[in-house]
């Protein structure tokens, strides 16, 4: 079966040099990065090998950006896709409760149908319902899976507001708050587990965003590979509750990353 409607189901890449990418990812993530095969301007995937069976799975893919997409004002950027029902009913949602939709409703040869939206607050991301019954493990919902995402994170400028808007698309719930201080609170958010959290965006951050962290087997290995690989670490490697390890860096292309993991 498929995931079920507000999981979040794929993560893309938007960059101005795909070969530079591949390269840094593969190195500092560990994953295959391998052309789609899908007809139309150049997709790789970002393929996690199971630990158990040995299986390459896609957790996310990479696109370029060319000069229509970058005159129209796009600049590298992580997205992330989040399954849906029936696109074309959620944008009518979507747009009613103040969101606004950036590309419209498309099908994808062998993909399924997407859309490229924001929220009322402007963080963009994609929605999206797949083809076929095999449900996406892009997500790491059951367990840590290296290569896949463990976290989706929204920074936003008005996060009551967020709130409303993404549970009443989504069917999210609040799993409780962590107080912050004066940054003010981390709201957990579940959709079946633990999926994320919502947070007032900081003021270093210049617009809001959504962020995905990403796991790695050693993040003090990982946060090496960035700076040997040309990247940039921002904060970390800092702990977070549960042992776990964090690390916020920018990619040789300019698109911010996060990653976590543990410290061996």
């Amino acid at each position: 079966m498929q995931n079920k409607h507000g999981d979040f189901i794929w993560y893309e890449l938007l960059t101005e040099d795909s070969a530079g990418a591949r390269e840094f990812y593969s190195k500092v993530v560990g994953w295959n990065i391998v052309d789609s095969g899908m007809p139309g301007p150049a997709y790789w995937f970002f393929n996690a090998t199971d630990a158990d069976s040995g299986i390459e799975i896609p957790v996310g893919g990479m696109m370029q950006l060319d000069s229509e997409m970058k005159a129209g004002g796009a600049v590298p950027v992580w997205l992330g896709y989040i399954g849906v029902d029936n696109v074309d009913a959620c944008l009518e949602r979507l747009t009613a409760a103040g969101g606004t939709v950036m590309m419209p409703a498309a099908d994808i040869p062998g993909a399924g149908r997407i859309a490229m939206v924001t929220d009322p607050q402007g963080a963009p991301f994609y929605v999206m319902r797949g083809e076929g019954d095999e449900p996406s493990l892009s997500f790491a919902a059951d367990k840590p899976r290296n290569g896949h995402c463990a976290w989706n994170e929204l920074a936003s400028t008005d996060p009551a507001s967020a709130w409303a808007f993404y549970s009443g698309l989504f069917n999210w719930v609040s799993d409780g708050e962590m107080d912050m201080g004066p940054m003010g609170k981390y709201q957990f958010i579940r959709h079946g587990g633990v999926m994320g959290a919502l947070m007032p965006k900081p003021l270093e951050m210049p617009v809001p965003m959504w962020s995905y962290y990403f796991r790695v087997a050693d993040i003090d290995v990982a946060a090496k590979a960035v700076t040997d690989n040309g990247g940039q670490v921002f904060y970390g490697p800092g702990e977070v509750p549960g042992g776990d390890f964090i690390i916020s860096g920018m990619d040789p292309q300019g698109a911010a990353f996060n990653l976590v993991g543990a410290r061996k």
